[in-house]
């Protein structure tokens, strides 16, 4: 009798942990029907840590790889369970591979997770579409994790740049700046999109103020990507935020040798007549206008140093003694050349742009210091 009572406790016992696996027999089979309803409430029952019918399926490998399967269907029913289905269903294959021991359901996990990689990121990008850039972020390194997981690991070939220049774009967006750094670095290494990477990476860094690892950044990637405009052009823009002015002119020389753009000949004009060097400025000035002579900027600049020649001429004028009439003339003469060689620019600017106020006021002053008081009457009515 006493064997007999042994077996029959064993029986019970059996029977016990086969009826809550098979709970998670019938939510599969009610999953593939279509039945998510009944699917969930099996799984639960199978999952539920409160419960002691439960002690065994809850540490059962198949559990937790069927939960991960009715999550990832991702309908709308699971919303009221959770917000983000595939999170749940990432989480589940996690502790399915983390139980499964002995490998026994490695191959099936590896199908479900190179779905899941799927479907996360569709979701991701919908993410980032709406501009719900965390979750983009979250979505992507769900997926970065994933192949980093041990079933894949025979795969470790692969690695998937996009994912994480993706991750990184997100992260910029989000406003994660430590991990949009490290996800562009990454992509930079690997040959991914590296000229962008650099100069998003960069962008990170100034965002975080650390101005000086930016420009070490672009610094980098000019080294390697010397003909790449991008980050030509954010290179000289951090020079110029930094005041590095001279090292600004040497990357500007490069720059037009490789690529003579007018907005160098302009930026270098600029620096120059920072500089107090009115003549350089105004030969960087005149070449913009070689290559577009209709370029405002270039127009306006040269004209106004013109102008402010005539100005300090008049101021020049002032100091001359009250009693040398004919000193005093020649200066106010020679301000009038200064502004006779500032007109035309001034006059073309406000032809290409007739509504900029600026360009408006500064030629009515011209006409006005000119004496030209038929065109002053007439763009003064305009």
């Amino acid at each position: 009798m006493k064997r007999f009572g042994i077996t029959i406790a064993m029986v019970v016992v059996c029977y016990a942990l086969f009826a809550q696996k098979g709970q998670v027999n019938k939510a599969a089979n009610y999953l593939e029907s279509g039945d998510l309803d009944r699917a969930l409430e099996c799984i639960q029952i199978a999952t539920d840590s409160t419960s002691e019918k439960s002690s065994r399926s809850i540490n059962w490998p198949r559990t937790w790889q069927v939960r991960g399967e009715i999550f990832q269907a991702n309908d709308k029913k699971l919303k009221s369970i959770t917000d983000d289905p595939l999170t749940e269903a990432f989480n589940s294959y996690k502790r399915a591979m983390a139980l499964d021991l002995n490998n026994k359901f490695s191959k099936s996990l590896k199908v479900n997770l190179t779905l899941l990689i799927n479907d996360l990121q569709k979701e991701a990008i919908t993410d980032y579409n709406d501009s719900a850039y965390v979750d983009a972020v979250k979505k992507f390194e769900q997926i970065l994790e994933i192949y980093e997981m041990s079933v894949f690991h025979s795969d470790d070939s692969f690695i998937d740049t996009a994912i994480i220049y993706n991750c990184g774009l997100a992260a910029l967006n989000a406003e994660q700046f430590d991990k949009a750094i490290k996800y562009f670095k990454q992509t930079s290494q690997l040959g991914y999109n590296p000229e962008a990477s650099y100069i998003w990476s960069a962008k990170a860094y100034k965002n975080i103020k650390d101005s000086l690892n930016a420009l070490e950044t672009l610094k980098e990637g000019f080294s390697i990507y010397q003909n790449d405009v991008g980050i030509m052009n954010e290179l000289i823009q951090i020079l110029l935020e930094l005041d590095s002015r001279d090292e600004a002119i040497k990357y500007l020389d490069m720059a037009i040798e490789n690529n003579p753009e007018v907005n160098y000949y302009l930026i270098k004009g600029d620096l120059y007549k920072k500089n107090g060097d009115e003549e350089n400025a105004i030969n960087f000035y005149e070449e913009a206008l070689t290559i577009k002579p209709e370029n405002i900027m270039a127009l306006y600049n040269l004209g106004v140093i013109y102008y402010n020649r005539g100005v300090k001429q008049v101021e020049l004028a002032g100091k001359v003694p009250i009693n040398d009439e004919v000193a005093y003339q020649n200066e106010i003469d020679k301000s009038r050349i200064w502004w006779g060689k500032s007109l035309p620019y001034i006059e073309k600017c406000h032809q290409l742009d007739p509504s900029d106020v600026t360009i408006k006021e500064t030629l009515k002053t011209l006409y006005l210091r000119l004496k030209l008081m038929e065109k002053y009457q007439t763009i003064a009515g305009e």
